[in-house]
C-alpha cells in the first residue's frame, strides 16, 4: 500500500454548523455527494453550511471502478425532491449551489427533467440564485440536455474523469468521445452558460495523456476545468498508481490556463464542486 503524503491529511473542522447541515438533509430525505462519494472535504464543507446535493436517490446505474456510490437497481423517484432540495437551498442560505446526480441509464431522459426541475424550484424562492449541474452525459441525448440547459444553470458541468486510455477499465459503459460532445453541444446550444468538466490523476495517466485531455476540452470551447488526486474509497475499487504532488498540480494548472481555460483549480484535494463559486467570482 502506498503510503498517504502529509499534504492529502485533512484537519478536522466539524461544528455546530456541520452537525445542523448534516440533521437537515437527513430530515428532508435528501442525499449528498459529500457522503455517497466518500468525500475527504465534507466535514470542511458542511462546516461552513455547503454541500452538494445527489439527486435521484443513492444508486447508480453504471460501474465505473473509482466511484463509491452504490451500485443497485435505482430508486423510485421522489416527486417532491426538486421542493426539498429548494427547502434545503434557502434554509441554509446558500449563496451557490451544486447540483449533480447518480447516473439513471433506466429513465428515458436520464433524468433531466429532475435537474431541470430543481433548479426551478430553487429559483422560485430565491430567482438570482447561481445554480451549477454536474450531470452525466444522459446517454448522449441532445433533447435531454437541453431541457436542463433551458431550466438556465449557470454552469453546466460534465466530467471527462480520466484519459481515453483509461475508459475501459474505470468508466467501461462510458465514452470519451460522448463526453466531449456533451460539452460542445452545450456551449453551442446556450453559449453563455458556463461549462466545466475535471478529471482525477493517479489511475495510471501519463503527463502526454493528461495534456491531450486538456487539449481537447479547449477544443470543444470548455471554460472552467478542476484536476484532482484519485483516492480509492476501498480496496475493492481500482488501485491507486500513484500520488500527484502538489508541484505537478501546479504545472497542470497553468498548463490549462495557456490552453485557454478561463478558470482552473488543480490540487491534491481539488473535487468537482468543492469552492465552485469561487471559479465564477474570480
Amino acid at each position: 500500500m502506498i503510503r498517504k503524503p502529509d499534504w492529502l491529511k485533512v484537519p478536522n473542522t466539524r461544528n455546530q454548523t456541520h452537525d445542523q447541515v448534516f440533521s437537515l438533509i437527513r430530515h428532508l430525505s435528501l442525499h449528498t455527494v459529500c457522503e455517497e462519494a466518500n468525500c475527504p472535504n465534507r466535514g470542511e464543507c458542511f462546516s461552513s453550511g455547503t454541500a452538494t446535493f445527489l439527486l435521484m436517490g443513492n444508486r447508480c446505474t453504471r460501474q465505473c471502478t473509482f466511484c463509491n456510490v452504490t451500485k443497485e437497481a435505482p430508486e423510485k423517484l421522489d416527486p417532491d425532491e426538486p421542493k426539498h432540495i429548494a427547502e434545503a437551498v434557502e434554509t441554509l442560505n446558500l449563496h451557490y449551489v451544486v447540483l449533480t446526480s447518480v447516473t439513471r441509464d433506466d429513465l428515458p431522459d436520464g433524468g433531466a427533467g429532475v435537474f431541470a426541475e430543481s433548479i426551478r424550484e430553487i429559483h422560485k424562492r430565491k430567482p438570482d440564485l447561481p445554480v451549477e449541474v454536474l450531470i452525466p452525459d444522459l446517454q448522449g441525448n441532445t433533447e435531454a440536455l437541453k431541457v436542463v440547459l433551458n431550466a438556465n444553470p449557470a454552469v453546466l458541468n460534465h466530467n471527462i474523469e480520466t484519459v481515453p486510455s483509461l475508459y475501459s477499465s474505470v468508466r467501461p459503459v462510458a465514452n470519451y468521445e460522448r463526453s466531449l460532445q456533451v460539452l460542445e453541444n452545450a456551449k453551442k446550444m446556450h453559449p453563455a452558460i458556463f461549462t466545466k468538466s475535471g478529471m482525477m490523476l493517479g489511475l495510471g495517466e501519463t503527463e502526454i495523456e493528461i495534456l491531450s485531455v486538456l487539449k481537447d476540452l479547449k477544443k470543444v470551447a470548455c471554460d472552467l476545468m478542476v484536476i484532482g488526486q484519485y483516492l480509492p474509497p476501498s480496496q475493492r475499487h481500482r488501485p491507486l498508481t500513484r500520488y500527484v504532488s502538489p508541484v505537478e498540480f501546479e504545472y497542470y494548472k497553468q498548463k490549462a490556463l495557456e490552453y485557454g481555460f478561463k478558470e482552473v483549480i488543480a490540487s491534491p484535494l481539488a473535487r468537482s464542486s468543492y469552492k465552485a463559486i469561487k471559479m465564477l467570482s474570480n
